[in-house]
């Protein structure tokens, strides 16, 4: 009996027991994404006009990307707590408009509905950020693995909750708002004291890789298999039977992962991790000298030291450095230096937002990143316009397939930057430019506008957006540190809304209309003309002006094109600026 509960508890802090707790709570985060389905719902109940649901979806995006209360919150408070407060603001958020739809609650103004979106979706950063924030900590050495597979299951989220709502098949539409008012808060709070940070530094195991292996496979199983599940039901009137199969395998594939700490703790391991979790702290005098060593050795040393170092080979760097600290030591005991304290952290500490604000690496990342994402998002935003305007009548196709494509390019770009930094000591943001590239030549293909280029843009630009956010995150603990990465997290996220109301608002459709517009006007003369003739006038109706041929986005696919290649530059520059920080994160391993 005190085996098994030792085993227990074993299980509880086991680091992979937190990241399938962390999974499951962002495959039901992305609240936002749902909100394509919950708008139709309130626009009908509530009288609403498009222009009115709008400013709703602005709500929405917002409330989103807006995450610098959770991210500070995460640093102060425990993270089953933050967890609580996003899982309040879910429930209140859209269930008091889940009571005004239904009219269980007097209606409210619309400026109050978009307080209240903003409010419920807002929930989710909390869940985002927690997620991240203990799981990376666990899993210091394998950020983008980790960053990738959570960010992928957040952005399947909304397809999960999609199928499982489809398998209610209830005809009362507004219960998809009270389930996602509920559905997400019940799972979160199950899980809220299972998500935290648990010393996982000290729990790597040799079998680590095999268990990314086997999650990996996981992901590509569960995208082929959602997949499959929306073509068939968009193409297949499926009976009610059939639809419940398919969400219980979903809801099967969900939970496979969890045999990896079960068995991990039940039959692999050998070394308790709590036992490892108890293991002694360095002594505060240790830690504090160690300190103080530190800080000599990363201010004087790096002032003094010659440029040429860092170019040498790890072994003969660590030589040279040593030699040239021990002088700095013997010289400040003799007092001929006055040893400086240290001005600030430098690359791969601990940042602060506002030291990370002041600092070119973090400019460049987030510009790089307002490019891609925002390029990428405004593709996403536009894809039904697009494919209308090519003559394509099921635009749905195309956004189940960016969503799947989305989340293998988080899973993939997590999996490819940790190669390239593990097994090649190489800055992250290499992969970004990889995938900035992949972006920009998708642009040109929705450009070109030939046959069959929709569904190569559409995998191209799905695979871009998604690595954007498996690679950005990581590289930014790597380079700003852990301590405050929720902080930073949520910081960086601001620009994929930043970028996609430029990119959309302000590019692609002012184009849009402007072609539009002209297309009416060729219309409305040439019908002038058969009015005349036939003597019969003409109906003065006005229709929402629609564009028609590859010339609807050509112009704007080429300049998101061409601002992808000032990002993949952008992202050079950092790579160059970065390299020593990598060698000296990871090129130990390879000495």
């Amino acid at each position: 009996m005190g085996e098994l509960q030792g085993r227990l508890g074993s299980l509880l802090h086991n680091r992979w027991l937190v990241f399938v707790a962390a999974m499951w709570v962002q495959a039901v985060a992305g609240i936002g994404y749902l909100f394509g389905s919950l708008s139709p719902v309130i626009k009908s109940s509530l009288g609403y006009n498009q222009r009115q649901i709008a400013r709703l979806g602005v709500a929405k995006d917002l409330g989103d990307s807006i995450g610098f209360l959770a991210g500070s919150l995460c640093e102060i408070l425990p993270l089953w707590a933050a967890l609580l407060v996003g899982v309040l603001q879910n429930f209140v958020g859209y269930g008091w408009v889940w009571l005004i739809v239904t009219g269980r609650a007097p209606r409210l103004p619309l400026w109050a509905m978009c307080i209240l979106i903003f409010v419920g979706t807002n929930g989710e950063t909390y869940f985002n950020t927690a997620a991240l924030v203990s799981c990376v900590q666990n899993f210091p050495k394998s950020r983008g693995p980790i960053v990738g597979i959570l960010k992928g299951f957040a952005g399947l989220s909304g397809a999960i909750l999609t199928q499982i709502f489809a398998m209610i098949h209830t005809p009362d539409h507004a219960a998809l708002i009270f389930m996602v008012a509920v559905g997400p808060s019940m799972v979160v709070i199950s899980l809220m004291f299972i998500v935290r940070p648990v010393g996982g530094h000290r729990q790597v195991r040799a079998s680590d890789q095999s268990s990314f292996m086997f999650i990996y496979s996981i992901c590509l199983v569960l995208a082929a298999y959602l997949m499959g599940v929306m073509l068939l039901e968009d193409l297949v009137d499926l009976s009610d039977t059939t639809i419940i199969v398919f969400t219980v395998v979903l809801l099967f594939l969900l939970i496979v992962p969890v045999v990896i700490p079960l068995l991990l703790t039940f039959h692999f391991d050998v070394v308790s991790p709590v036992q490892e979790f108890l293991l002694p702290e360095p002594s505060n005098g240790e830690s504090s000298k160690s300190a103080d060593q530190n800080e000599v050795i990363l201010s004087e040393v790096e002032d003094e030291k010659p440029k040429d170092v860092d170019l040498l080979p790890a072994s003969e760097r660590q030589k040279r450095i040593a030699h040239l600290q021990a002088r700095l030591f013997q010289a400040a005991a003799d007092g001929a230096v006055r040893v400086k304290k240290k001005r600030g952290p430098h690359r791969g500490e601990d940042f602060t937002l506002m030291q990370a604000l002041i600092k070119a690496d973090f400019w460049l990342m987030f510009v790089s990143l307002l490019l891609g994402s925002g390029s990428g998002l405004t593709v996403i935003d536009n894809l039904g316009q697009m494919s209308e305007s090519l003559g394509y009548d099921e635009a749905h196709i195309f956004v189940s397939m960016i969503s799947i494509w989305n989340f293998l390019g988080r899973v993939g770009g997590g999996y490819l930057s940790e190669v390239i930094v593990r097994d090649h000591a190489y800055p992250r943001p290499v992969a970004l430019a990889c995938f900035q590239i992949v972006m920009a030549v998708g642009h040109l293909f929705f450009a070109m506008a030939w046959p069959g280029t929709m569904y190569i843009g559409t995998l191209l630009i799905g695979l871009g957006y998604g690595a954007h956010w498996a690679i950005v995150p990581a590289a930014a603990s790597e380079l700003f540190g852990l301590k405050n990465f929720g902080a930073l997290y949520n910081f960086l996220t601001v620009a994929n809304p930043a970028g996609s109301l430029i990119f959309s608002g302000l590019i692609a459709s002012v184009i849009y209309d402007h072609e539009a517009e002209k297309q009416a006007h060729g219309i409305h003369s040439s019908l002038r003309r058969v009015g005349r003739l036939l003597e019969g006038g003409l109906l003065d109706v006005e229709e929402p002006l629609k564009c028609k041929g590859s010339i609807c986005f050509f112009f704007s696919s080429l300049i998101m094109s061409g601002l992808c290649v000032i990002a993949v530059i952008l992202s050079l520059i950092l790579v160059r600026r970065t390299r020593i920080v990598y060698r000296n994160l990871y090129g130990r391993a390879h000495t």
